[in-house]
């Protein structure tokens, strides 16, 4: 292949991750028109249509998205190498494009962005909330972090700090109206705020744990009046004593520290695997990555003293 098609392959792969010239274009710094011109140029010279394009969409054909696949690993080989060229002076730099719901954003990387760009000038984070789920690689992203029962098998997992636990909580002015619950089945009688996850449109079914097995966990329907896709718009629902919310216990510790939520069922809310970094495997991970595990895992270890746990692999 001539090296000059290179900037080509380069917008291609760009459009293709975008599913748009205009999307492409705010990535990397050349205006639509010219990645337009760029990818036709590409596809006269291979005599074959990558793309296909319409005034709402652009889209991979089937050649398209074989050509995607073979290419796409030595475009991120030689990604790899001009930012070696940092690395070798021993200066993380680069873009890092990273993957998150907003739970994790809020509790694990928003209190330390600041920290983070200070010491490590040379890289471009640039973070993508999203409560679904992700493909890394069709997406271009160099790292994902999820709860560890949600990363695929074959992705290399690292913790970012121990188990987490759930709490279910509701404001006093709720329970000066409402008795508190003993067990989930006293629930039925309650206003319970419901959780909306913005890819698949389902709605979260609290689950709980036996008090004296905590392996045999169960899910609880439960019934209310309000529904969210964003977890801070739910806590604040509850601290106005709409109904119960259902969440990690870090993401409300305050709250329930200064006594604006009350803790219930506290003997049945189980403790499961934390949030973990995962990216898929390299032979050698790159030093900004490494950088960010590192980071993370030093301001989760202040946060939460123990030995974090690998994630569990059936």
């Amino acid at each position: 292949m001539n090296p000059t098609q290179l900037p080509a392959l380069a917008a291609f792969a760009a459009v293709a991750r975008h599913g748009s010239f205009t999307r492409a274009a705010g990535e990397t710094g050349v205006s639509p028109s010219a990645l337009s011109q760029s990818v036709r140029a590409l596809e006269a010279q291979l005599k074959i249509r990558l793309l296909n394009r319409t005034t709402r969409r652009v889209a991979l054909t089937e050649a398209g998205a074989q050509f995607l696949e073979r290419v796409r690993p030595a475009l991120a080989e030689l990604a790899d190498a001009v930012e070696a060229l940092d690395e070798t002076r021993d200066r993380p730099a680069g873009t890092l494009r990273v993957t998150l719901p907003r739970i994790a954003n809020e509790l694990l990387v928003l209190p330390h962005l600041g920290e983070f760009a200070q010491r490590y000038p040379q890289i471009r984070l640039e973070l993508a909330l999203d409560d679904g789920f992700t493909d890394l690689v069709a997406q271009g992203f160099d790292a994902g972090i999820r709860l560890g029962h949600s990363i695929a098998q074959d992705m290399v997992a690292v913790p970012l700090g121990g188990d987490v636990r759930i709490a279910v909580a509701g404001a006093p002015s709720y329970f000066k109206r409402h008795p508190k619950p003993r067990t989930p089945d006293d629930l039925a009688a309650h206003d319970c705020l419901h959780y909306r996850f913005a890819t698949s449109g389902g709605i979260y079914r609290w689950e709980f744990a036996q008090p004296d097995d905590p392996r045999r966990v169960f899910n609880v329907q439960t019934r209310g009046h309000f529904v969210t896709n964003d977890l801070r718009t739910m806590v604040h629902a509850a601290q106005a004593g709409v109904g119960l919310v259902h969440v990690i216990e870090d993401y409300v510790r305050e709250e329930l520290a200064d006594g604006r939520l009350v803790r219930v069922l506290d003997d049945w809310c189980p403790s499961f695997q934390g949030f973990f970094l995962y990216t898929p495997g390299r032979a050698q991970m790159p030093a900004k990555l490494r950088a960010l595990i590192d980071f993370l895992q030093e301001k989760r270890a202040s946060a939460l003293p123990g030995k974090p746990r690998r994630p569990r692999r059936p």
